[in-house]
């Protein structure tokens, strides 16, 4: 198992459990993770974040060994949020606004499967406020001219923390980069 930093870069949080009452976990792949971490750090409520892997089928995996294609695995982020203070649906905006989701295996010049749209869910109830979420954002996105959400939505799997070089990146590369873009189009899940 990695060893990674015990507090957040950005706030000095913890970034393993326990986490205080009242937080809750969300786990998201939505391209190259340094960009995607970066944009939930920055949110109100959010407690910590952490880039990880999630979704293959080897244990413990590098981030060279995600990058050659042959572990399956995603790059994801674990966020964990004070639910009295930002609740999910903010955090879907936050998902589907950041990237595009109907980029299959890849999110503009990044390509692989690590680089897939991915969300995951604790809960039954959690999973449905997702694809509510999805079924909403398909709808704005076909009125722009977009094809089909090829996000994938899964029950959680377990998270593998990448390298302490990964984590919050882009706070300590300020210059870093990030392929993000979005497809610009406005996410409105109600809430």
């Amino acid at each position: 198992m990695l060893q990674i930093a015990e507090n957040h870069f950005v706030n000095g949080n913890k970034v393993k459990p326990p986490y205080p009452d009242n937080h809750e976990r969300l786990i998201v792949g939505m391209g190259c993770f340094w960009g995607a971490e970066r944009m939930f750090w920055q949110q109100e409520g959010v407690y910590s974040t952490s880039v990880g892997y999630s979704a293959g089928k080897t244990t413990d995996p590098t981030y060279k060994e995600v990058c050659s294609g042959v572990t399956d695995h995603a790059e994801v982020v674990l966020i964990v949020y004070d639910t009295e203070t930002i609740n999910l649906n903010s955090l879907l905006a936050i998902f589907w606004e950041g990237h595009n989701p109907t980029q299959f295996m890849r999110q503009g010049n990044d390509i692989g499967t690590q680089y897939r749209s991915i969300i995951f869910y604790d809960e039954d109830e959690t999973r449905q406020r997702i694809e509510s979420s999805r079924d909403q954002y398909q709808s704005e996105l076909e009125k722009a001219g977009y094809g089909k959400i090829v996000t994938e939505i899964q029950s959680s799997e377990k998270f593998f923390y990448a390298e302490d070089y990964h984590q919050q990146y882009l706070a300590k590369n300020p210059s870093g980069y990030c392929g993000l873009g979005g497809t610009g189009i406005k996410c409105s899940v109600e809430n």
